[in-house]
């Protein structure tokens, strides 16, 4: 880095930092401004405290410029560019009581099919994956019933640490699906037990972890994603819990309440492993 003037010149204090947030208009929407308002104060803190230069003001913007560039329907690298840094995880928080909730992740897709309960997600299953067999119970986390008709989706990654849409091995959806619960809010399917696997290290989030001498790995999980009409949805990870990495998730995703323990299955040709693994939802009117 070669430039050394600072960003934050003296001259630019608190009263520039006021101006610009005192330049919102009066049909700003309300949330928009307390956030916006907010995101500048700290932003302007943040130049300053640290004395920031132009060079490395441009760095930030050039990775943000990659992140976006590189960003399509197969991949969101701005949201894992937030993942690595913690902050989808610290926006994430549970707001209400309910099954914990972790990050989205950058590799959810909005065109999951939905697959009848008891079917597989694991097709063309590699020679190195382990067959599993998880199911559990939708209930609501006000009155413990269960809820029918909810959408219980699921994605994972193969044993390559690759999702479908990063492998031209895998066939379109491998390793995803949509499952509706019962009327008593079960569901089931079959899928791998979990791998560890490195998230991509070919743009600016894996730069960002290489400056920060940081590595790539995720500990073993699935994702979820549930919905059900009259209910909060809750997208949420499990983890397992003999796998490595669990105290240091490189997108610090981890949380306690979210390790499974996978137990041995008899009687099933098709896997040798499963899980019961139950979600709860909480009521939207507890908004009111």
């Amino acid at each position: 880095m070669t430039t050394k003037t600072p960003v934050a010149e003296e001259g630019l204090g608190q009263e520039f930092t006021k101006h610009v947030i005192t330049s919102f208009g009066p049909k700003t929407d309300p949330r928009l401004r307390e956030v916006m308002g907010s995101f500048v104060q700290h932003i302007h803190d943040f130049a300053r405290e640290v004395n920031l230069t132009v060079d490395e003001w441009l760095l930030g913007v050039e990775m943000i410029n990659q992140a976006g560039q590189m960003s399509n329907e197969r991949r969101n690298e701005g949201q894992l560019m937030c993942d690595v840094i913690g902050l989808e995880t610290a926006a994430s928080k549970n707001a209400n009581s309910g099954t914990l909730t972790a990050i989205l992740g950058p590799f959810w897709r909005a065109d999951t099919p939905t697959r009848p309960n008891g079917t597989t997600i694991s097709f063309e299953t590699p020679k190195d994956g382990i067959v599993s067999f998880l199911h559990g119970t939708i209930t609501c986390a006000n009155t413990g019933k269960p809820i029918p008709n909810a959408s219980v989706e699921v994605w994972q990654a193969s044993t390559n640490g690759l999702y479908e849409q990063q492998d031209a091995d895998q066939r379109d959806c491998n390793l995803r699906g949509k499952f509706i619960t019962d009327d008593k809010g079960r569901y089931s399917f079959y899928c791998l037990k979990p791998t560890p696997y490195p998230i991509p290290e070919d743009g600016p989030a894996g730069k960002l972890l290489r400056m920060l001498d940081r590595h790539f790995y995720r500990p073993a999980h699935l994702h979820f994603m549930v919905i059900a009409d009259g209910f909060k949805s809750v997208t949420t990870q499990i983890f397992d819990s003999d796998s490595e990495y669990l105290g240091n998730d490189t997108v610090f995703a981890v949380k306690d309440g979210l390790t499974v323990t996978f137990t041995p299955r008899k009687g099933d040709p098709e896997a040798n492993w499963e899980l019961e693994f139950n979600m709860s939802l909480a009521t939207k009117k507890q908004d009111a």
